[in-house]
């Protein structure tokens, strides 16, 4: 069958990208081991499923299954070796969970297991034969355009719990609940005799993982690193040598604040890195400068004007510029060939020594002058002026909330995000979180008595700040449905973490949510419709337009 991928908002023609190389630069090959890893992954979990069915568990493979997931989402691993790696380790792990499964199955029932189990949970091969496979199980290897449609939207949505969940597992917290439905939602996806209303089922199940995984996040990272607070960030550069951080992986940012303090270095963020500059347990660190660029699609032009090294910590890597190539460095599940990749050491930390030294090498940054962003609502910290929004609320002078979450990316047809930040009223309020955000704001759209017109909760997966905003603001005013607040969602999304978030909000019940700049070429003519008539989600359409319907709560 060869490529074919249609996983990101900016698929080819909006119905999939099935040339020689994807929209986002991945190579068919590249996306062809991506898909023989998820079949690997989802043979692994056949085999988990039935362990755990035992009480067995195997901690390293349930592991692996969180990070084989992540490589593939959207810009993350353009390695061919890191992939095949991945696709490895993936046999070995499943044929661990197996050999569990069997000893375990034949103490308990004095038998031999002899049923039949799905290829993907039992077959071979020598790695040379890896793209043959491929080419068999990907994609379009589910016929029915609606069972297909319903079985990518679930994997999509496990994907982007996968990456939350990795950052959490990093700082120490894990919910077993997420790790199981992932292997429970990929195994499914092979079973044949599911219907569209089963699938419906674990879609509708995945969202409430999503809204799980995302709150152990939030739990992981201010345990970790404090509350955020309110924190005007600069957007310059220092004329001392610099390090630029991009991603999303708090710790790989805290070790690298730390083996770096002292040395005349300053730290940057970038793009999804710029919550970091409101959590105090980062801020202390007194080199940690500000936030340097926009969102992930900038980065060939911003990493130019960039004199030091660049760090990636997780997706939202484009292919790099030779200009900067050998400044960048990779961690984590992102890959690029031939690039320089920081990976852990025996004892689980990472050594940053080679990008600070290439750091003081490069020398002094060119000075930049920047605006200030102000940063840091988190719920905690929002909930803390719940006093005077609930007056303002009541008062009409707050009568709109407008969440403006998810994902900036290439396409023109984004800058609708920028004219609806524009042409709301001076008594709407934009929540926002993700990388979106980044295309409104550095407006000046002022404050509703004191109150701030943006409100930025933080990265992709603080979106969850957003929800439980929202809750509370339902308890505050004492509402059955989160529907009858004056609250709209106007959502940007790119990749598979804005599914998971999505999911998150149906599961969560919200209504009406607009969705742009396209619908998912991932989503069937029926499917949509199903999403239509029971959330009423819908595209976004011309700006103006699209504002006096949120105004009038439509």
């Amino acid at each position: 069958m060869g490529m074919f991928c249609f996983q990101c908002q900016e698929t080819l023609k909006n119905i999939g990208c099935n040339v020689k190389k994807g929209m986002c630069g991945k190579p068919s090959d590249i996306s062809d081991y991506q898909d023989l890893l998820i079949y690997v992954l989802k043979g692994l979990s056949i085999w988990g499923e039935r362990a755990r069915s035992l009480g067995i568990r195997n901690k390293q493979a349930d592991i692996f299954v969180i990070e084989g997931l992540f490589s593939t989402i959207t810009n993350a691993n353009f390695d061919p070796e890191a992939i095949t790696e991945f696709i490895n380790q993936g046999f070995s792990y499943r044929d661990q969970y197996k050999e569990l499964f069997l000893k375990a199955y034949s103490e308990k029932t004095g038998q031999s297991f002899d049923e039949d189990v799905h290829d993907a949970a039992t077959f071979e091969m020598d790695p040379e034969n890896y793209l043959q496979k491929a080419a068999d199980v990907g994609i379009l290897a589910t016929e029915n355009e609606d069972i297909r449609s319903l079985r990518e939207l679930l994997i999509y949505g496990i994907k982007g719990a996968a990456a939350y969940a990795d950052h959490a597992y990093v700082l120490n917290q894990e919910n077993l609940d997420v790790t199981d439905f992932m292997q429970k939602g990929l195994a499914a996806t092979l079973d044949d005799s599911l219907t569209m209303a089963d699938l419906i089922g674990l879609v509708m199940e995945c969202g409430r993982i999503s809204v799980d995984v995302m709150a152990l996040l939030d739990r992981a990272n201010t345990d970790a690193y404090g509350i955020p607070e309110i924190t005007e960030v600069n957007t310059g550069l220092s004329p001392e040598p610099g390090i630029l951080v991009s991603g999303h992986d708090l710790l790989d940012l805290e070790e690298l604040l730390k083996q770096s303090q002292g040395k005349g270095i300053k730290v940057y963020t970038h793009g999804e890195m710029l919550p970091a500059n409101a959590y105090p347990e980062l801020k202390k660190y007194t080199h940690l400068a500000g936030n340097f660029g926009s969102a992930w699609y900038n980065q060939a032009k911003e990493f130019e004007k960039f004199s030091g090294p660049i760090v990636m910590t997780t997706n939202c890597l484009i292919p790099p510029k030779k200009s900067y190539k050998d400044r960048l460095y990779t961690t984590g599940v992102v890959g690029w060939p031939n690039m320089k990749h920081i990976a852990k050491n025996a004892g689980g930390s990472k050594d940053f020594s080679q990008v600070i030294e290439q750091a003081l090498a490069c020398g002094n940054l060119d000075e930049q002058k920047g605006d200030k962003l102000t940063i840091g609502f988190h719920h905690q910290t929002v909930l803390s002026l719940a006093g005077p929004i609930i007056e303002a609320i009541k008062g009409g002078d707050i009568k709109r909330f407008v969440v403006m979450a998810g994902c900036d990316g290439r396409h023109k047809e984004r800058e609708y995000f920028t004219d609806v930040a524009k042409k709301l009223p001076q008594s709407a309020v934009i929540l926002t979180a993700g990388c979106a955000k980044y295309r409104y704001n550095t407006l000046d759209l002022g404050d509703i008595k004191g109150i701030p017109r943006i409100l930025d909760a933080g990265q992709c997966n603080d979106s969850y700040s957003l929800a439980v905003i929202a809750l509370k603001l339902k308890e505050a005013f004492g509402l059955d449905d989160i529907n009858d607040l004056p609250i709209s969602y106007d959502i940007a999304w790119y990749e598979q973490k804005a599914v998971c978030v999505l999911l998150g909000l149906l599961y969560l019940g919200v209504k009406g949510i607009r969705l742009g700049p396209t619908l998912p070429a991932f989503l069937s003519p029926n499917v949509i419709n199903v999403l239509v008539e029971n959330f009423d989600i819908k595209p976004t359409g011309e700006a103006q337009a699209d504002v006096d319907a949120i105004m009038a709560g439509a």
